[in-house]
């Protein structure tokens, strides 16, 4: 995947057609970066596609969420804040910064009880999903972003590997001098300082730097988290080559309050896990990364159109102490000798680079290229305790060595993608990616019954698609599209076994074929865009034992997801507007199988049913928002609702978090200060009614503290000032 230049950003031909042998040639690994304009009619997005195009013409289902949505959902720290009104998405808010945001796409993803699985990541075009297949997004400067992509349905699975949906965030380029200072506070001790200095150089040169820090004391105890985040983006522009380096780094402290019992959680949302606040669970993470795009352009004179050459590498440290009793770390039984600790330390170095070209010729385009990832990490466990087990001096400190290896994951990658306009009404798009990940565990702690667990793995995957648009009229686009994905084990998911006998080289990867009808209406006051899906998957990844601090998980067979999404906005006027967005999914066990409930289990004893809800999905998820500008008062006002179906908390469907429905509203305006610049103004108050609900589950908690508590009635208030220079 590249960061291209926005200044690449083409219309879709629309005449001569394509030959056969080029159809039957396509991958969605597109030219990110087009210019995404304000106005939803011709929104530009470029994730998914050869090239950029508007989004009532992309033959699959996408959603753009631009910079004023980010800065009117919140203080731009998480993706929940904005994303919510993307159908088909559920990204979930821990309210724990301990651990990442909970983001499924049409139930891929919900499996994850920590980081983000089953989907593909991107910040300015340098991968947040790792070549395993997990990623992460705490590090994404939605502050800095010009436009967050959400790519969903068929088409998602040309990213690669674990590509059940792709989220792109796309950083604003330099294009006039100006500096901007901000604030946010909030409740819960939420503080957050800003500021972002962007300028064109000359020469061809621009720079943009965005700086940001935030501290947050948490509704509940042991929730205290702060953050900081450094975005460089320098880049060059000359007469056919562009140059783009991007850097960043990212610090973050952050408790962890773990989850609640359903027990517990009815007693008091607010209270948190005595366990928790006995071993001071918490978390660092330090990341830094850097990243280049090169790209050249052609003169056209012949079928070659561009080129472009991208490469990227960064560090993430993270060490994290968990809850896990002493005597489950240590005791006289072979399974106990071997088990890696309560202290989580790992040193990660990745990179990775991508070759791409696109040729054109008359009513076609043609992207190919070849992909490269990278990551190894140097991951140590420690007891979280010093003295006896039984008996310990000191717990939630670092204690004993139990775990040192080395773990690789490798992905290489080839793809070539097509578009073809078989008439002024209809064009096809069709691809195939084709790849090859490998992981290896270099054991190095060899003790007692703590035996070698070296090994390696090879996952191979092709991934084809075929899709098609059809113009039924200037307003009004069909389109329909089908593919065949593929997801491999993380390299967390390999990490056990029930009965702790080593690493879980038995586990495949699941294969799943996604199919999509869509329909998008643009007209000058109302869009709507609506897409209905199936995917049936074989072998699906399945939790089988979550409990002291390994998750265990196996192939459970088939399962099946469909449903529908609707999003529309309605311009009632120039002072009233209104969205929605609705989704609906049931998502289900074809077949059944044995796991574990009990703690501990070392043979899996309790059959998850046939037709059982995977656990994390909802039946339903609905937003809307209702926008106004008085006239006779300043700025805009809006009411945002947003609710959810229940959610099933295991896959045995024992436990549900109830549905909810909430109100937000929130007041914006700007001030002209003349030449003093701009004064922008944000308040919102979420969750007005204070509605207590769980915002997120624990999948599979083997100790049933599956549910992590949504915040309570909040406020917040935003400034920020920018002048241009």
């Amino acid at each position: 995947m590249t960061f291209s230049a926005p200044e690449n950003v083409h219309a879709l031909s629309s005449s001569a057609p394509l030959r056969p042998t080029v159809l039957a040639l396509c991958i969605g690994c597109a030219a990110f970066g087009a210019l995404a304009q304000s106005d939803a009619v011709s929104t530009v997005v470029v994730t998914g596609s050869v090239q950029g195009q508007r989004i009532v013409d992309a033959p699959f289902a996408i959603s753009a969420v631009g910079a004023d949505d980010l800065r009117n959902a919140g203080p731009m720290v998480n993706l929940s804040e904005a994303l919510g009104r993307v159908p088909g998405l559920v990204v979930a808010n821990r309210n724990n910064y301990a651990q990442d945001l909970q983001i499924s796409s049409r139930g891929f993803g919900a499996r994850a009880t920590f980081g983000v699985r089953g989907l593909r990541l991107y910040s300015d075009g340098i991968p947040a999903t790792g070549p395993d297949g997990q990623g992460q997004v705490a590090h994404f400067d939605l502050a800095g972003a010009q436009r967050v992509e959400v790519l969903r349905g068929p088409f998602s699975v040309l990213y690669g590997n674990s590509s059940g949906g792709v989220i792109a965030v796309f950083g604003a380029p330099a294009r006039e001098r100006r500096v901007e200072l901000a604030g946010d506070v909030g409740s819960f001790g939420l503080h957050q300082v800003r500021g972002s200095l962007a300028a064109p150089l000359g020469g061809g040169f621009d720079l943009r730097v965005n700086l940001s820090a935030m501290e947050l004391d948490g509704f509940r105890p042991q929730s205290a988290a702060d953050r900081t985040l450094a975005n460089v983006r320098l880049g060059w522009q000359g007469e056919r080559d562009t140059v783009v380096l991007l850097v960043s780094d990212h610090n973050q402290k952050a408790d962890d309050p773990l989850g609640l019992t359903p027990e517990a959680f009815a007693a008091n949302p607010r209270q948190t896990a005595q366990v928790a606040i006995d071993f001071d669970t918490r978390k660092t993470i330090r990341q830094s990364q850097a990243g280049v795009n090169w790209r050249h352009r052609f003169d056209g004179a012949g079928p070659l159109r561009e080129t472009s050459l991208s490469a990227y590498t960064g560090s993430r440290g993270v060490t994290q102490y968990l809850a896990i009793p002493a005597t489950t770390q240590r005791s006289t039984i072979a399974s106990s000798q071997r088990h890696g600790g309560g202290v989580v330390d790992f040193d990660r170095l990745y990179d990775g680079a991508e070759a791409r070209v696109r040729l054109g010729w008359t009513g076609v385009d043609v992207t190919a290229g070849l992909v490269y990832d990278r990551q190894r990490d140097d991951r140590r466990g420690f007891e979280n305790f010093t003295g006896a087990p039984t008996a310990p001096t000191a717990i939630g400190v670092l204690g004993n060595l139990r775990r040192d290896e080395a773990n690789t994951a490798t992905s290489r990658d080839a793809f070539v993608q097509a578009e073809w306009a078989l008439s002024p009404a209809v064009s096809a798009t069709a691809g195939v990616r084709s790849g090859r990940v490998e992981v290896s565990v270099n054991d190095r702690y060899v003790s007692g019954a703590n035996l070698d667990d070296s090994g390696s793995l090879a996952y191979s995957y092709t991934n084809p698609v075929v899709g098609v648009r059809w113009k039924l009229q200037p307003q009004w686009t069909l389109h329909a599209s089908m593919a065949r994905g593929f997801e491999s084990p993380t390299l967390g998911e390999l990490a056990y076994t029930v009965n702790n006998s080593g690493v879980n080289f038995g586990l495949t990867g699941q294969t799943s074929r996604q199919f999509e009808l869509g329909s998008k209406w643009r007209s000058g006051d109302v869009d709507v865009d609506a897409a209905l899906f199936l995917v049936n998957t074989s072998n699906e990844i399945g939790v089988i034992a979550n409990a002291g601090g390994r998750s265990v998980f196996k192939n459970v067979d088939s399962t099946r997801r469909y449903g529908g999404e609707l999003s529309a906005i309605w311009r009632v006027s120039k002072a009233l507007r209104a969205q929605v967005s609705v989704s609906a999914l049931h998502a289900q066990y074809r077949n059944g199988y044995l796991t574990c409930t009990a703690v501990p289990c070392t043979t899996p004893n309790v059959r998850v049913a046939a037709g059982n809800v995977i656990a994390g999905t909802q039946r339903a998820l609905g937003w809307a928002e209702l926008a106004w500008k008085p006239g006779m008062l300043p700025g805009e006002w809006a009411l945002e609702l947003r609710g959810q179906a229940k959610t099933a908390a295991n896959d045995t469907n024992q436990d549900f978090a109830h549905g909810f429905g909430l109100i937000h509203l929130r007041w914006s305006h700007d001030w002209p200060l003349g030449d003093a610049g701009t004064l922008q103004t944000l308040v919102r108050v979420d969750n007005l009614a204070d509605r207590t609900h769980v915002g997120s589950v624990i999948v599979n908690d083997g100790n049933r503290r599956f549910f992590e508590p949504g915040a309570p009635r909040s406020a917040l208030l935003s400034l920020r000032w920018n002048k241009a220079f």
